[in-house]
């Protein structure tokens, strides 16, 4: 991949447009039953951008999108591009103090939801000092609510204002980066197209086009079939957003599961259905109930037939190579490890093209590279961080300060490092992962931060003490784990803390093991012991 953007002046928008005008009549989604041709999904979102237009969403705007993997969610991207508007990913498993943050953070004028999600959108409105518009949508029996316009009502005309797109418009991408507080960072339509130039061509077999004149060529009339995508992790989440950006950009199919929460036995069917050809995981945490489902379905006999699978593109989280192995029985697919972050990269990947490349070889991506504390880089046998170069992100809104230790400027330079440690293998950029310098908690893709949960397990009046971290979990890469101190003679539980975190935060978040003591035992200066307290918990011990 090149270092320099080449792709800078291209809109994600501007080519799909391309696309739909190049195959009008084939696929473009399919939700259940639900099939949407291209010429369908570009006049739905033509006519949802007058709508957001109507409601004083225009060029530089940000509009919030908090729904599952649904064809709304595709079109609330498309139709905010169209008028050079920014699209916000904001979690639905969130609670209403937590959506509220967003809304402020992104300054989010509009936020279009199910109805589902009503309650948590408008406690979050509520909580929000300036005025948010709201459009919801009818996914499941509900009164009208009286502070949305329902969303198919919304679409009207088509939209017919000026075409004021570029390749300087913003994609909003919310991240945890290595604190508690939720940041955006801000990405240009262009360098975010080149940044994923390797993702949406290298599992096709295809060069890398070089200038925007070749993607235009490329709008619809791929020389390969284009992929039927199904991604399996939430659309909130950039990898899973970004693939399916891509299969769009390829003039693909997305197929789409629908639900707030992965159901791996219909995930199967919709494979065989739909002959997917590409998955989109989250490592452990989406592969081990898929195999696990697979298992189930061969043992009783009615073995699935996954075959049409061929790519299969992870990142996130931990994908171990027991796990690889695993699905490459069931669907002999080549599996691609994106290490990225939403701040920037491509890092590094990893490619499984057969049994003989497990365990996976990680390399370092053109561009990347791993550098000291001083910016220099690091030799074989060396350690530092890893650091990217290429086309990235402007940094975070309206954080300077975060956003220059993260964005680097070094001998004129600038790289983005967000923190991850490695140690560099050999010459030809072979590396091995050693961690986060940061306490951030990564469970099933997802980001948690201890001081959060503490707070929300501090709440509790029989709470004297809390100490939250990570333990290695194998299905969701690290359990958010808890040591909790509680007043004397509590008759406090795993489960009703557990529950009572449930109220406060996004289930997520909610410890999976839990140890209950009389003390933290913290030192004089107040510090917890932190390796005896995860042991405590590895070692399943709970006392009061």
């Amino acid at each position: 991949m090149s270092i320099a953007p080449v792709i800078w002046d291209a809109n994600w928008s501007s080519i799909w447009d391309r696309v739909a005008a190049a195959v009008p009549d084939d696929t473009a989604v399919i939700v259940g039953e639900r099939v949407v041709t291209y010429r369908e999904l570009e006049d739905r979102a033509s006519r949802l951008a007058r709508a957001l237009a109507e409601r004083g969403i225009g060029r530089g705007d940000a509009i919030g999108i908090c729904h599952y993997n649904q064809l709304e969610y595709v079109e609330a991207i498309y139709a905010a591009l169209k008028l050079g508007a920014i699209p916000v990913n904001m979690n639905y498993r969130y609670r209403s103090r937590e959506l509220a943050d967003l809304i402020r953070i992104s300054g989010s004028k509009l936020v279009i939801a199910p109805a589902s999600l009503r309650s948590e959108i408008d406690g979050a409105v509520a909580l929000v000092e300036s005025s948010v518009a709201r459009i919801e949508i009818a996914d499941i029996p509900s009164p009208a609510d009286p502070g949305a316009e329902e969303y198919e009502s919304v679409l009207g005309d088509r939209y017919d204002g000026p075409d004021v797109r570029s390749g300087e418009d913003l994609i909003y991408l919310f991240t945890g980066g290595t604190t508690g507080t939720p940041k955006v960072v801000m990405w240009r339509h262009g360098d975010l197209i080149d940044a994923q130039l390797v993702s949406i061509y290298t599992p096709l077999g295809l060069p890398l086009p070089t200038k925007v004149d070749e993607l235009w060529a490329h709008a619809g009339r791929l020389p390969v079939p284009a992929p039927v995508t199904l991604p399996l992790a939430p659309l909130m989440h950039s990898s899973a957003m970004f693939s399916t950006m891509n299969t769009l950009f390829l003039g693909g199919t997305v197929v789409m599961l629908g639900a707030p929460s992965l159901d791996a036995r219909q995930a199967i069917e919709t494979i065989q259905e739909q002959r997917v050809t590409r998955l989109i995981l989250a490592g452990n945490a989406v592969a081990m109930p898929l195999v696990e489902a697979l298992e189930a379905a061969e043992a009783e006999g009615r073995a699935a037939d996954v075959s049409t699978v061929n790519s299969i593109i992870s990142s996130g989280m931990a994908f171990t190579t027991e796990l690889k192995a695993q699905v490459r029985r069931y669907m002999p697919a080549m599996i691609m490890d994106t290490y990225g972050a939403t701040e920037g990269g491509p890092f590094a990947y990893s490619f499984v093209r057969s049994d003989a490349d497990l365990p996976p070889r990680i390399e370092l991506a053109a561009g990347a590279a791993v550098i000291d504390a001083d910016g220099h880089e690091v030799g074989v046998g060396g350690e530092g961080v890893l650091a990217y170069r290429g086309p990235m992100p402007l940094g975070y809104l309206g954080e300077p300060q975060k956003t220059a230790e993260v964005y680097r400027e070094i001998d004129g330079t600038r790289w983005v490092s967000p923190g991850d440690w490695v140690r560099v293998l050999d010459a030809e950029g072979g590396i091995e992962f050693l961690g986060r310098d940061s306490s951030v908690v990564n469970t099933g893709g997802e980001k948690v931060y201890p001081a959060e949960v503490e707070e929300a397990l501090l709440e509790h009046p029989e709470v004297d003490d809390a100490v939250v971290f990570g333990v290695p979990d194998p299905r969701w890469g690290q359990a958010v784990s808890a040591v909790v101190a509680v007043h004397a003679g509590s008759a406090l539980d795993e489960a009703s803390l557990r529950a009572w975190v449930g109220e406060r935060l996004a289930g997520y978040k909610k410890p999976k093991r839990i140890v209950i003591l009389d003390s933290i035992g913290r030192s004089p200066s107040g510090k917890a012991d932190i390796p005896r307290l995860k042991a405590l918990v590895t070692e399943g011990r709970s006392a009061q």
